[in-house]
């Protein structure tokens, strides 16, 4: 059964079409990972979903009852207000300590609950964020690019560790991201969307060490990060079944909201 799906989406910023026409479903315990260049709408895609932005057209349904947990792409804190991890767990909706604990144990990080969010490391910032959304015990978790600013060991600790949420929770998992190496390990799909959805299915790495250094802008000459996918129709008028190189230093242009605790 389909915990959310997308018809015909379709999204609208002054006049510019950010997204049309998307079709997308996605079901209890998996892992969904969207990718695409800059510009291609994947953060307004996430927020259409989510009913924080409104839709053109189309429709989006939820299962009854669904509930979700979200991990923004940005949160800023203020370093100069004062916010203990458990304060800050408890906005919008009041927890009890037992349950924080039991989360920020989850996402390992059982020791911060009375640390001030603007001194948590980077790793720690993303794991607090990640137990706010657990909370909600979560029938699917959305992540916007959750490790956006973590170096690669963070990068694949924290991709491990929501492997782990899955199997523990069998919640589902959609996620927008650029780390395009750990996707194509940790994905049960891949969904390549630019303004539309050019084509999705099980992710599949072409090469590993170039496009790995490309992956963190540490090619030479423009190098670009490869990965193949599979194709049910033509992208630009390409063949099927043949890999496609993508920007790996890429952020979506759409207008961002900004979230502050």
């Amino acid at each position: 059964m389909s915990l959310l799906s997308a018809e015909g989406l379709s999204v609208t910023y002054g006049g510019v079409t950010a997204i049309r026409d998307v079709d997308f479903t996605i079901g209890r315990g998996e892992i969904v990972t969207v990718v695409g260049p800059n510009g291609s709408g994947k953060s307004t895609f996430l927020r259409a979903l989510l009913g924080m932005i409104p839709a053109m057209a189309g429709s989006v349904t939820r299962a009854p009852g669904l509930r979700i947990g979200y991990v923004p792409q940005r949160l800023h804190i203020d370093a100069a207000l004062p916010l203990p991890v458990r304060r800050f767990l408890s906005l919008p909706v009041r927890n009890s300590a037992a349950d924080m604990a039991r989360v920020l144990k989850q996402v390992g990080v059982p020791d911060v609950a009375d640390q001030d969010m603007a001194g948590l490391s980077g790793g720690q910032f993303q794991r607090v964020l990640l137990a706010r959304a657990l909370l909600t015990k979560p029938d699917i978790l959305v992540l916007d690019e959750p490790t956006q600013g973590l170096d690669q060991p963070g990068v694949a600790a924290f991709y491990r560790l929501i492997e782990e949420m899955r199997a523990t929770l069998g919640c589902a998992v959609l996620s927008v991201s650029h780390d395009l190496h750990v996707v194509m390990s940790a994905s049960d799909r891949v969904i390549c969307l630019n303004g539309h959805i050019c084509c999705e299915g099980a992710p599949r790495v072409v090469s590993n060490a170039p496009e790995y250094r490309a992956l963190f802008g540490l090619g030479t000459g423009g190098a670009l990060a490869l990965y193949q996918h599979d194709h049910d129709h033509d992208h630009d008028g390409g063949a099927h079944g043949h890999a496609h190189a993508h920007d790996p230093d890429t952020r979506d242009d759409a207008p961002q909201q900004n979230a502050r605790a």
